[in-house]
């Protein structure tokens, strides 16, 4: 039987302005998102479409998602493999396409890590750590676009 994880937050919109929603341009996008015993994350729409763009927004978010899950799996599957990390920064991005219709859907994501080594020796394992990671990500596996990988290797100097 699979194990089942639940989680639960809470998103308080903030942004009614005195006429609540009254026309399209009448209120902020802000909100609150909230966790028990967690800071507090205030966030908005994309500039795009009238948010705080001094807010983070729901596609960064998705973006972050994907970005740390990746980057989890892969620094614990290093570390089974006697892989030594000493630094991981990833310059994600990621390409939205609106439709006709208003909506839209993310067409892609790039993770860009950039991945330091304690030696040489261990670059010729990374590709590997990265597909591994990619296969066992569970925000990648949820989602319906394509998410790239291209690691830039480092040795600790």
């Amino acid at each position: 039987m699979a194990k089942e994880h639940f989680y639960n937050l809470t998103i308080q919109w903030t942004g009614n302005k005195g006429a609540g929603t009254k026309d399209y341009r009448a209120y902020d996008r802000n909100y609150r998102i909230s966790a028990q015993g967690r800071d507090e994350l205030l966030a908005s729409a994309d500039p795009a479409f009238l948010g705080d763009k001094t807010k983070y927004n729901p596609e960064e978010f998705l973006l972050a998602a994907i970005s740390s899950c990746h980057m989890l799996w892969f620094l614990h599957l290093c570390a089974d493999a006697g892989v030594i990390i000493t630094d991981y920064i990833d310059s994600a991005t990621g390409t939205m396409v609106e439709s006709g219709e208003g909506g839209g859907r993310f067409k892609e994501v790039i993770l860009n890590p950039v991945v330091v080594v304690s030696e040489a020796a261990m670059i010729s394992k990374l590709d590997e750590m990265h597909n591994l990671a990619h296969k066992k990500c569970f925000i990648s596996n949820s989602v319906n676009f394509p998410v790239l990988c291209n690691g830039n290797y480092q040795i600790k100097e």
